[in-house]
């Protein structure tokens, strides 16, 4: 299906003058699409064509056509039945999105009835009134210039993408051209990294296909599809059908790692579109673009397309004498001369992909314009190095750091954002590594700060880049198990929604491991695992709890363990931290202690830390406000009147209760012990 244009002059015609009355201009419009409509109804070959405006004696409109033919005959016709003699008509091939504006304006000017008939009549209307779910697409025409095999070879060797390329071209241009579109024999994949290389190989592609009359249109679409998102499939039939006679190319994502399943949402959107693909495969070209390391990936679309073929294009790996000369081509398409430094930087052993020469030249690039095309700019460090050399910055940096204690969490956590941070650099300069998990494990007793941090921490990445939002969504056992079969693991997936772009807290996460197998428990971590690998672009994934508690719940998940990077532990607070604590606390309340409750709290503390159930922070925290209550008790048995503010607010060595020592009880046992 085609979408047009098209412009003329008109000769003298009475229809054509100006109206003073609006009411006339109206009622000739209104014939004028009467009467096109008449002709739409009786056009062979279902086309369609329509004015759009009339200004003095030009002509502007569109056409419409569902198999390959003539615009141009198809405007000339309806002119001619309209009663106009046009001249110097003119067509140009047109997106979806212009055909819009040019039904749009037809409507407001009464040149047609209604747009919405007309896009319901091709099957359009999906892709005008979009309903959730959608389908990301974008439109493209190709150049109005034809090219021949001799440019595009050459342009697919500047591209190092020759080796596939170049028979393919070949294949594509041997014999003659067909006297109609009649059909696909082959369909193809495009294997690349490198967005900017995926676009100029599908073109060059689509150019050389068109220029055999193998593609009747210039416009293709390319389809985004993202594998955590459902397809609308009544969007994607009117896109393939849009399409006929042209191309869809679908971008596709490696969604998971090579050692696990796809899900459940991955499985269905490759079949969601293997599937159009198979129904249009004879009337509309279907190019895959594809991650370079999609093996598993390319095996289930083959699976999924049967017996259609698919030609491979890919970049080419270039050894070292073929290195050079690309950089040095490179250097003179920039007009800057190169010197030997650019060069240099190519290993002799090594082949190289042609977005890893690109990254090495524009790093000699952006260093040769600033020390030789200009040098006063050569004291500027690169936004890289900024990066590198630069403190984590942000309001919630400086609050964890002014926490009292967690000096080992600390540390920790500073070398996580230095890692995350070099992992950044490290994709800039294309230097292939292992996506970085950001997952953790923070152990401690309780009241040891452990939500606060991980709280702390996702504001931390947030104001660092690192995260897209930097919220804390909490859970425990029993927010993520269901009660019903069936249940836990949609349940879990909500729950990673919820906590994409910050991070996901799990408290006592050793309490989803029970001894049953197969249990609502087990459900839980394995959709765990799942989604921690599935969203790890954009969430951590914080799991907390007792120490040897979380180490037992490791040794029994080695899955989680091999994704989790960071263990931040957590220590219990000493007696003069837990002092400072208070201290803290007591400030926020307005209220201070006397230098002998200080010291009282301190032996309290020291004897507190001796016993099993030991809060740590909060028992810090409960110290202070059973003094606020003692204090309160204190000070109504005196004469308020003589009570200054000092004393309204210091609490005093009396207001600070002495724990209670729980002693272990003694079980008498029948019978004889050693």
């Amino acid at each position: 299906m085609q979408f047009y244009k098209f412009k003329c002059l008109a000769g003298s015609d009475d229809r054509l003058r100006t109206y003073e009355d609006e009411k006339e201009e109206q009622d000739r419009n209104r014939e004028l699409a009467a009467a096109v409509e008449e002709f739409n109804c009786s056009a062979p070959g279902g086309a369609c064509c329509f004015l759009s405006r009339i200004k003095e004696t030009t002509l502007t409109g569109g056409v419409i056509l569902r198999r390959a033919g003539s615009p141009e005959q198809t405007a000339q016709a309806l002119l001619e039945r309209l009663g106009f003699q046009p001249r110097e008509l003119e067509t140009e091939e047109i997106t979806l999105r212009m055909l819009r504006n040019l039904a749009r304006t037809a409507y407001h000017e009464d040149l047609i009835d209604s747009d919405d008939m007309l896009y319901e009549r091709f099957g359009l209307d999906p892709l005008i009134n979009r309903r959730p779910p959608f389908v990301d697409y974008t439109e493209s025409m190709l150049p109005a210039l034809l090219k021949t095999k001799k440019t595009l070879l050459a342009e697919t060797r500047k591209l190092l993408c020759g080796d596939t390329f170049a028979p393919e071209l070949t294949r594509i241009f041997s014999g003659g051209k067909p006297r109609l579109t009649c059909g696909h024999p082959v369909h193809y994949t495009v294997d690349t990294d490198d967005a900017d290389a995926a676009r100029q190989m599908l073109t060059a592609l689509l150019q050389a296909l068109y220029a055999k009359g193998r593609l009747s249109g210039r416009k293709y679409v390319t389809v985004n599809a993202d594998a955590n998102d459902r397809l609308s499939e009544e969007q994607c039939e009117a896109l393939y059908g849009m399409c006929e006679g042209g191309a869809v190319a679908l971008r596709l994502w490696e969604p998971a790692f090579e050692d696990e399943e796809y899900t459940g949402n991955e499985t269905e959107t490759i079949e969601t579109l293997c599937g159009f693909a198979r129904r249009y495969r004879h009337k509309t070209l279907t190019v895959f673009l594809l991650p370079r390391a999609s093996e598993r990936l390319k095996k289930q679309i083959r699976e999924e397309l049967g017996d259609i073929s698919l030609v491979e294009l890919r970049e080419d790996l270039a050894d070292a004498d073929r290195s050079r000369a690309y950089l040095k081509q490179l250097a003179k398409e920039t007009g800057v001369r190169m010197d030997p430094a650019l060069v240099e930087k190519v290993q002799p052993e090594k082949q190289y992909l042609p977005d890893e020469l690109r990254k090495l030249f524009d790093e000699w690039f952006n260093e040769k314009l600033k020390t030789g095309v200009y040098p006063q700019y050569g004291a500027f460090a690169s936004c890289r190095k900024e990066v590198a050399k630069a403190a984590p910055k942000g309001s919630a940096w400086d609050d964890l750091q002014e926490m009292i204690g967690l000096s080992e969490a600390k540390s920790v956590i500073g070398k996580a954002l230095d890692y995350y941070k070099l992992q950044r650099i490290y994709k800039d300069r294309g230097v292939k590594q292992d996506r970085p998990a950001m997952h953790m494990v923070f152990t401690g007793n309780p009241g040891t700060a452990k939500t606060s941090a991980a709280r702390l921490f996702a504001r931390i990445m947030k104001e660092n880049g690192l995260l897209s939002k930097g919220h804390l969504v909490e859970v425990g056992r029993s927010d993520l198990v269901a009660r019903y079969v069936g249940w836990t693991a949609k349940t879990v997936q909500e729950k990673f929604k919820a906590a994409m772009g910050g991070a996901l807290f799990i408290d006592e996460a050793y309490s989803l491991v029970d001894d049953r197998g197969g249990s609502f428990g087990d459900e839980a971590i394995n959709t765990i695992v799942q989604e921690m690998e599935n969203r790890r672009e954009d969430l951590v994934v914080i799991f907390a709890g007792y120490p040897d508690e979380m180490e037992k719940f490791l040794d029994k998940n080695p899955g989680l363990r091999s994704r989790i990077a960071f263990h931040v532990p957590f220590a219990d607070y000493s007696a003069e931290e837990l002092s400072d604590i208070a201290k803290l606390i007591g400030k926020q309340k307005g209220i201070v202690f006397s230098d002998d409750a200080l010291e009282k709290l301190r032996a309290v503390f020291e004897a507190a830390r001796l016993q099993p159930d030991f809060g740590n922070g909060r028992y810090a925290r409960n110290a202070v406000e059973q003094a606020k209550m003692n204090m309160a008790s204190r000070l109504l048995t005196t004469d308020l009147a003589a009570v200054t503010k000092e004393t309204l607010t210091t609490i005093e060595e009396a207001d600070i209760d002495l724990p209670t020592v729980k002693k272990a009880v003694r079980t008498n046992v029948i019978g004889f012990c050693a």
